[in-house]
């Protein structure tokens, strides 16, 4: 049996927050007198001196800074504990998971991440960097809750989330900087093209970063990630479209250049934010949802 109340650890550490009785008792909505005959049970109970009063300032004792430590932690985990109990009666869901594709500001993905754990704080994230044909697989088979996609489903709720900007470009070294005229697709096909797996499946992406496979290029290298063709034409191996948002700090320093392309030197990837069913999404997942859309429309 525990020997001191959770109450008596609060007021307690009340006292050392507010340098005295005085200021506790207004902190904790509790009469002076409570709060310290609350502080000298603790003490009786604990069988040591927490607390040493000069005036009417309350120091803490060597052992007080000790067991401070400790009690600051219980009553932590108590509000935690509470917590979770106000968030299950509102049927507030415990982890919200979400599949990602990387074309997607990260900015953007972290701001309304932060903006929804400040509504639910105890809320774990669980983030899936996907590949886009993965997207109803995972959905489906309630892997996550939500998908950041460039491919539309029309069998679940899907809304059209923002399109992202792709430019080509390659290191400022790079030989097709060097050509005397605006560039066509037919002059790249003797160089090598950096393209990100999957996507080059997806229509409107193959439109402009494909364009060269129409012509018979074989010169490519398929990766899994955004950030590893990033960096690959960042080590002036190949060319790509890359997301604006993602290298505007390497085109800012001077690392890449873009492409002088008489046509196509821009495309645009739409993303999609789907989910198997809206009615069944946890407030959270709702207020990420909402976020994101903010942010975005802000931006």
């Amino acid at each position: 049996m525990a020997k001191a109340t959770l109450e008596q650890w609060r007021m307690f550490k009340a006292v050392v927050e507010c340098g005295g009785f005085a200021g506790a008792s207004a902190a904790v909505h509790k009469s002076q007198s409570t709060v310290h005959h609350a502080v000298q049970k603790l003490e009786a109970a604990l069988q040591i001196k927490l607390l040493e009063v000069r005036g009417r300032k309350a120091f803490l004792t060597d052992s007080g800074k000790l067991i401070l430590r400790r009690a600051e932690f219980l009553i932590q985990e108590a509000s935690n504990i509470e917590s979770v109990a106000i968030s299950l009666s509102k049927g507030i869901e415990n982890t919200l998971k979400i599949a990602v594709d990387e074309a997607l500001p990260q900015a953007v993905l972290y701001q309304a991440l932060v903006k929804t754990s400040e509504l639910y704080p105890l809320l774990k994230i669980d983030l899936i960097e996907n590949v886009p044909t993965s997207t109803n697989e995972l959905l489906n088979n309630a892997v996550v809750d939500l998908a950041i996609s460039s491919i539309p489903t029309f069998d679940i709720s899907c809304d059209r989330l923002c399109d992202i900007e792709f430019i080509a470009v390659a290191h400022k070294e790079h030989v097709l900087h060097q050509h005397p005229e605006q560039l066509s697709f037919r002059d790249l096909k003797s160089h090598r093209q950096i393209i990100v797996r999957d996507l080059i499946t997806h229509t409107r992406y193959n439109e402009g970063c494909s364009g060269t496979e129409r012509l018979g290029l074989d010169m490519r290298w398929t990766v899994s990630h955004l950030r590893d063709a990033i960096d690959m034409v960042s080590q002036n191996l190949g060319f790509a479209w890359l997301p604006i948002t993602h290298i505007s700090y390497l085109i800012d320093n001077r690392t890449l250049k873009t492409l002088n392309l008489a046509q196509g030197a821009t495309r645009a990837l739409r993303l999609y934010l789907t989910c198997d069913d809206t009615d069944r999404l946890g407030p959270a997942a709702q207020e990420f949802k909402d976020q994101l859309k903010l942010i975005i429309n802000k931006t």
